[in-house]
């Protein structure tokens, strides 16, 4: 048995901890880096580059096939499965590469590998044969992603968010169990590659989309490249020859069995709490196993532990982790030293979905039964959008009752920067009319934005 002792334990070594990490050395302290494996971070290894490069690929599959609004002929478009997935494949590695050469750069004195667990509210096991004693540790241990009970018998026909990107070859048929942002955006991509898709969802929104104008037009134009099962509920799934038969129940009632090549689980990630012995350190845990943290300085009620990113599940994406493990590193510093903790005020609310139209929401989710006014315009006539063929969607914005915006949500294209723009406003406190006062260049799909607060001026003034 051997034994060490730091300031801090970061438990670990994803987007969160490694920011953890380095702002509590940075505060001074004496901080240590815990990871199990594989390493890379979520982001790189199996989140938004690989998917990224997915959706590239059938993005230029698209374009070439819908060439011909523009006068263009291309002809004979076939896709290659085995050199799409490759090239996501190898790409996908070099960006996991470069994240693993900056853990490569922490003095090894300050890295463990092995899976950590807490002993008590000062030490953690790491492995079997080795003891760490700390003053404060930051939990960073990111998220996995969840099966569904009807699922769990597959076998090799389901795949997760993790696995998918391992397939050697497109698959002829694939169902998608979850219309959320991962699902919708690997859904449409394989589409576009021309493999034949159906989404399953509980729910009737799609990409994240809650305000029902665009929940609707979201589907209605999703529908156009995949069939769509909302309001489904999955029964049940058997391993059968060249794939898994499933069986649901649609939003009528109606009970439906279809056989697929491969199923997807994009179901959501929980939070990777499992197997920390967070019962032995003595926090307050609710029925899932999180414990009762402040979301502001994300320490734990009970014990001088804080937690980070995706762990947390508050905003699992990779800003907010990034942030979240710099606040959390600089606060387990500060308690080792006995200082006071920083709570800063969170950022307002930011996600996008890379499908086409992007989508993305900002600030304030929607509420209908909310004290506020909602405007948007559709970019059915926008100028840019339509010398660009990509003139379908529209945005929906909300503000108080004094003008100030509190958030909005779009479906359409450029929404990656739109939703830049807006997210700045609303936490510097614009109002819809300070922010249309700004300079806006034409023609650019930005003019789009500027439709929208102007809708949403005169539902104010009225």
């Amino acid at each position: 048995m051997t034994h060490q002792s730091c300031d801090v334990a970061v438990i670990g070594a994803g987007t969160a901890g490694l920011a953890a990490f380095r702002a509590a050395e940075a505060a001074g302290a004496h901080a240590v880096l815990i990871e199990r494996g594989p390493g890379g971070t979520t982001c790189a290894r199996v989140g938004c580059m690989p998917s990224k490069l997915l959706v590239a690929a059938a993005a230029a599959a698209h374009d070439a096939r819908h060439a011909s609004l523009f006068g263009v002929a291309v002809a004979g478009v076939s896709i290659d499965g085995l050199a799409v997935m490759a090239r996501v494949r190898a790409e996908r590695d070099r960006f996991v590469a470069a994240v693993l050469d900056g853990v490569d750069a922490i003095p090894k004195a300050k890295r463990l590998a092995g899976e950590a667990r807490f002993l008590d509210a000062r030490t953690l096991a790491v492995g079997e044969g080795h003891r760490v004693a700390f003053r404060s540790a930051v939990i960073a241990t990111g998220s996995s992603p969840r099966v569904p009970k009807p699922l769990r018998g597959l076998g090799d026909a389901v795949l997760t968010t993790d696995t998918v990107f391992e397939l050697p070859d497109l698959a002829e048929s694939l169902a998608v169990v979850g219309g959320g942002p991962v699902g919708i955006e690997i859904a449409q991509a394989m589409a576009r590659l021309g493999v034949a898709v159906s989404v399953f969802d509980t729910g009737f929104g799609l990409a994240g989309l809650s305000e029902p104008s665009l929940q609707q037009r979201a589907a209605a134009i999703f529908a156009e490249e995949m069939t769509l099962h909302l309001g489904s509920e999955l029964v049940a799934a058997e391993p059968v020859a060249g794939g898994a038969e499933l069986t649901w129940t649609e939003a009528d009632g109606a009970r439906r069995t279809q056989t697929f090549a491969r199923v997807l689980s994009a179901a959501g990630r929980p939070p990777n709490l499992q197997g920390l012995g967070l019962a032995e350190v003595g926090l307050r845990l609710d029925e899932s196993g999180m414990p009762d943290f402040d979301a502001r300085t994300l320490l734990c009620a009970g014990a001088p532990i804080l937690i980070a990113g995706d762990a947390n599940a508050v905003r699992p994406v990779l800003h907010e982790a990034s942030r979240q493990g710099g606040i959390a590193g600089r606060n387990a510093a500060a308690l080792a030293a006995g200082s006071s903790l920083e709570a800063p005020e969170p950022l307002p609310a930011l996600a996008m979905v890379f499908t086409h139209p992007q989508a993305a929401s900002v600030g304030a989710a929607f509420d209908a039964d909310a004290d506020c006014v909602v405007g948007g315009m559709r970019f059915d006539d926008q100028g840019r959008a339509r010398v660009e063929g990509v003139n379908r969607g529209g945005i929906r914005l909300w503000a108080d009752r004094s003008g100030r915006l509190l958030g909005g949500e779009m479906f359409g294209p450029s929404c990656e920067h739109l939703a830049h723009l807006l997210v700045h406003a609303i936490g510097d406190g614009l109002t819809a009319q300070a922010m249309r006062a700004r300079p806006i260049y034409h023609p650019t799909v930005e003019e789009g934005l500027a439709s929208a607060l102007s809708d949403l001026i005169q539902r104010h003034e009225r």
